[in-house]
Formats: structure tokens, C-alpha cells, sequence
């Protein structure tokens, strides 16, 4: 007779691509060991390893995602719980991003990215999320159809622009204000071309709106035309309808050029 065995109270964690039981929290993730050079004493040895262990995250993103759909990237405060008017929100827009033929992408953490992973899920969708080693590990939330977890920002956010035709920003913090201006500055400067980008919350978005217009147009550091890269709204059909008719001017474009030839 097997012996009945109780699970230690330990948490779980993971380390990158690494499920551990563990005491604590870690002291340190790979991202932080990597950019604080005093932290490792043996650098000058250990930063060849880190560059294969990059390399082998990129392998590892492009390995699992090469069969992506069409997709659209969500992003969104982790601190929202279920229950809250903005977590509901997010379940709408993924079944509707899911009802018009588009997989959905999220950090695969809690809150406002588990919401649209959720209605992605729950329409019958394909739920993607790219978690993160953060010091207080949150882990891939339960709605992901295909999860990988990554040690580098950098890589992760690669594996974001790479693998998404749109991108729909909820209300979130520092996170979702970094992945935001990455993607602007990705679309402005035209190293991605014809990505649509909607700010989903006219209330929650519009003093930085105002900001931009107000101080970065009025000072000459953007151009007029830059605020219009991005559509703010509190509909999430208008927010869909957009990346649907977006895409499809670029696919008539596309043809009516291809005809022209």
C-alpha cells in the first residue's frame, strides 16, 4: 500500500522555464543578475553562458509559437481581481477578439491578463499567454491554452511584437505602461508597420492622452499626426471593430497593389 504522502506547504515557483518547490522568495531573478554587474563575481566567465541561455529562449519562443494564428496581444494590470468591472471587461474582449478569428496573447499572469485568457478560453480560442521571473512569482494563470515563462524581458517582449497583428492596452501600471510606449515607439518608428493599437478606457487613459497631446505635440518632441497611431475608447466592439477594419484595408490594399503590378 502506498504510503499517504501530504504536499509540502512550500510554495511553488518558477525559475524561468524551471517549476521548483521552494521556502521563499528568490533573491534575485536572471534579468536583475544579469544588468547589476556587481552581483556576480565570476562575470567575465559567467556572461558567455548567459548569452546561450538567451539564445535558448528565443529558440525556445519561436519554437512554441511558430504555428501561431492571426493574434492580438492583451495587456493589463495584474492587481485587478475577479469581480471588478475592468476583469469582466477583459473576459469580454477576449471571447470577442476569439469571435473574430484572432488568438489572444497576454503576459499569463493574474487580473487583466488572466480575464482575457479566460474569454478566450471559455469561447473556444486559443489562449496564449508569456509569463515572467519577477521576484514575487505569480506564475501562468489557469486559462492558458499554450504558456511559456521567461527569464528576460527582452526576449519575452520580442516574442509580443513578433506574434501579434494588434495590440489592446486595459487599464494597468508600470507593466502595461512600458509594454504601451514600446509598441508606440515600435509603430512610430516603423520598425513594425500597420499594427493598430486601442487604449480600452477613456477615463483611466485620458490625462496621459492629454499629456501627450498637451505637452509632447505642443513641444515639438512627437509629430501631430503621432497620438492618432492609437485609438482610446470605452466600447470593446469599437475596440475589435477597429483591429477588424484595420486589417482589412491592409488586406484590400495589399490585393489592389498586387493587381497593379
Amino acid at each position: 500500500m502506498a504510503p499517504n504522502i501530504t504536499p509540502s506547504p512550500e510554495k511553488r515557483t518558477l525559475r524561468g522555464p524551471i517549476l521548483l518547490r521552494t521556502a521563499g522568495e528568490q533573491e534575485s531573478t536572471y534579468d536583475q543578475r544579469l544588468f547589476e554587474l556587481g552581483s556576480d563575481h565570476d562575470w567575465m566567465h559567467a556572461d558567455p553562458w548567459r548569452i546561450l541561455r538567451i539564445q535558448g529562449e528565443f529558440v525556445a519562443g519561436f519554437d512554441a509559437l511558430a504555428g501561431m494564428p492571426k493574434a492580438v496581444c492583451v495587456f493589463g494590470s495584474a492587481r485587478i481581481k475577479e469581480g471588478q468591472p475592468w476583469y469582466d471587461t477583459g473576459v469580454e474582449l477576449g471571447k470577442k477578439l476569439v469571435e473574430a478569428d484572432y488568438a489572444v496573447i497576454t503576459g499569463g499572469g493574474p487580473g487583466l491578463m488572466e480575464a482575457p485568457n479566460r474569454g478566450a478560453s471559455e469561447a473556444g480560442g486559443l489562449s496564449v499567454g508569456l509569463g515572467i521571473e519577477l521576484p514575487h512569482e505569480q506564475g501562468l494563470n489557469d486559462w492558458v491554452d499554450l504558456g511559456l515563462n521567461f527569464r528576460y524581458f527582452f526576449a519575452r517582449k520580442t516574442m509580443f511584437l513578433k506574434y501579434s497583428e494588434a495590440f489592446v492596452c486595459l487599464p494597468g501600471g508600470f507593466g502595461t505602461l512600458d509594454e504601451l510606449f514600446e509598441m508606440l515607439v515600435m509603430v512610430q518608428t516603423k520598425k513594425v508597420s500597420n499594427f493598430p493599437l486601442v487604449l480600452l478606457g477613456t477615463e483611466f487613459w485620458s490625462g496621459l492622452v492629454e499629456w501627450i497631446r498637451g505637452r509632447l505635440v505642443a513641444d515639438g518632441m512627437i509629430s501631430p499626426t503621432d497620438p492618432d497611431l492609437f485609438l482610446v475608447t470605452d466600447s470593446v466592439d469599437e475596440a475589435v471593430s477597429h483591429i477588424v477594419e484595420h486589417h482589412k484595408n491592409l488586406h484590400l490594399r495589399a490585393t489592389q497593389a498586387t493587381n497593379t503590378e
